[in-house]
């Protein structure tokens, strides 16, 4: 479950007997992680939502980063 602590001002990821404390835009990038949206919707939503010139890094950081998250079990 993802949800935001309010006193820390960050977004956590719980999971059973595990809380990872999410940093920068993780939080963002997994509330798009509906089960509907591929990896390429995901990145175009951020690019649009961040438009500050970084859409490359958006392109190569977003699949790097969802793809820790599988191999660590915590999103499928």
């Amino acid at each position: 479950m993802l949800r935001h602590d309010r006193v820390r001002g960050t977004d956590l990821l719980l999971m059973p007997e595990r809380v990872v404390v999410l940093r920068g835009s993780a939080g963002a990038v997994l509330r798009l992680c509906d089960g509907r949206r591929e990896v390429a919707a995901i990145v175009a939503e951020l690019a649009e939502r961040f438009p500050d010139g970084s859409g490359a890094s958006v392109a190569t950081e977003v699949p790097e980063f969802l793809g820790r998250m599988r191999e660590e079990g915590w999103i499928r």
